[in-house]
């Protein structure tokens, strides 16, 4: 499509999982290969594009209110939403007066394409004509521009073949595949050669990587990385307890500087007999010899969970299982979520439901024990000396102050009159009040 002068303006929001920031930034990359300028969304952008996120019931009232405010800020604007929502519910999203156009994941391959016949008020492409668009947008960006993140969210899989019987992501992802090794290879060389400090491997079902390629699995794709590119730092976003293996927690042996001793590891619930119902392929006791596992291994990893409350038939008993066991692993964070019935999954036909007061009570407790860890965690770490990423300058309580993470993954701030965006380097771990760390940079 033609494109006018200048090139037109689009603003792209994030909701949900890094699986979702990295399909952003890969439409980011496109649309400015197309000619666009990425901007801001308060930058009254001629194109809005939601990437949501469907998880829970308040995932997709969130992406409505967020596309009936991108319309009200933009009454002109052109307002697509795409995304988990967008392929679960299109008629949903449709019916909003504030959306323009409903593109779902399996159609994101032609997004800009359709964006820009939209603009250009032509119809929707299909078979050859949206293939030779597509061709027209190549996959790197020409030049770094600011606001792109200083960690890039790399997809090396997609899709889902578990099942569980309270999730969604099946029918939005699809059957799992696999991005081949040197494809990942190549992309992760190329956002080292923009200055990218860390890659952050993402995916539906990390620990099956490869089962569908020729003699290629999760660790010797995690080896090519290491020995193929020179990225700083690389971060595996989320793996299953059953997949990490002593085999797998080797490569931190030999990468130590640059595989980051982080390992979110979803837990989901502490009880068996709700892990039992929701089709989890572990129990508690497997759960913990991981855990144990991964501290004899890596003493200083950080170890976060997901948790979800008011699971169909959960009694109070079966919470306080999850609850103890949930305390007892000290976990340095946890993403806790009331159980949300979603259409289309098992468990939305499960009886013996749980009242509303009952799961915000629940997730209340599991908060509680959720901040106590992190708490301890951090206060753990202090006096302690770890190689930040810092990311950004700016007020906190007042002062200036430089924010960043930790390889472990604790955030931490610190003063420094260099100027540290996207540096890594040394920073002793100070103050143990409970809140993020002062670090004190070398």
């Amino acid at each position: 499509p033609e494109i006018p002068p200048g090139g037109p303006t689009v603003a792209i929001a994030t909701q949900g999982c890094k699986l979702n920031q990295a399909d952003s930034e890969v439409l980011a990359r496109r649309f400015a290969g197309a000619g666009y300028r990425v901007v801001e969304a308060n930058q009254g952008p001629q194109v809005f594009v939601l990437n949501t996120c469907t998880v829970t019931g308040t995932a997709d009232s969130k992406a409505r209110r967020a596309l009936r405010s991108a319309r009200r800020a933009n009454p002109q604007a052109l307002v697509v939403a795409t995304g988990c929502y967008a392929q679960r519910a299109p008629e949903d999203l449709t019916a909003l007066d504030a959306v323009s156009l409903v593109i779902g994941n399996f159609q994101k391959d032609d997004l800009v394409a359709m964006v820009s016949n939209a603009l250009a008020g032509k119809p929707k492409p299909a078979g050859p004509e949206a293939q030779a668009l597509e061709r027209l947008v190549p996959k790197t960006r020409p030049n770094r521009q600011k606001g792109f993140r200083i960690r890039a969210n790399v997809k090396i899989q997609e899709g889902c073949d578990q099942v569980c019987a309270y999730c969604i992501v099946p029918k939005v992802r699809g059957r799992e595949r696999s991005i081949p090794v040197a494809e990942l290879v190549e992309q992760i060389n190329r956002y080292g050669d923009e200055g990218y400090q860390e890659v952050v491997l993402t995916g539906t079902q990390l620990g099956t990587y490869g089962f569908d390629l020729p003699q290629t699995s999760l660790a010797k794709m995690l080896r090519r990385i290491l020995d193929e590119t020179t990225v700083p730092r690389v971060r595996v976003s989320s793996l299953q307890a059953q997949e990490i293996t002593p085999e797998l927690l080797d490569l931190w042996d030999t990468a130590p500087q640059r595989l980051c001793p982080h390992f979110h590891i979803p837990l989901q619930s502490g009880s068996d007999s709700v892990l039992k119902a929701m089709r989890r392929r572990y129990d508690t006791r497997t759960f913990a010899a991981t855990v144990e596992l991964v501290r004899r291994r890596i003493p200083d990893a950080g170890i976060t969970t997901d948790l979800i409350v008011g699971f169909p038939g959960e009694d109070e008993t079966s919470f306080q299982a999850s609850l103890d066991f949930a305390s007892a692993m000290a976990f340095s964070d946890m993403h806790v979520f009331p159980y949300s019935p979603r259409p289309g999954t098992s468990a939305a036909r499960y009886p013996n439901s749980v009242a509303a007061e009952t799961k915000k009570d629940r997730a209340a407790q599991m908060l509680a024990a959720a901040k106590r860890g992190f708490q301890d965690f951090r206060n753990g770490q202090i006096g302690n000396t770890r190689p930040v990423l810092w990311e950004n300058q700016g007020d906190r309580d007042g002062v200036r102050r430089w924010s960043g993470l930790t390889d472990n993954y604790i955030r931490v701030y610190g003063r420094s009159s260099r100027d540290l965006t996207n540096v890594i380097c040394q920073a002793r771990l100070l103050n143990g009040d409970g809140d993020d760390p002062y670090a004190e940079v070398d």
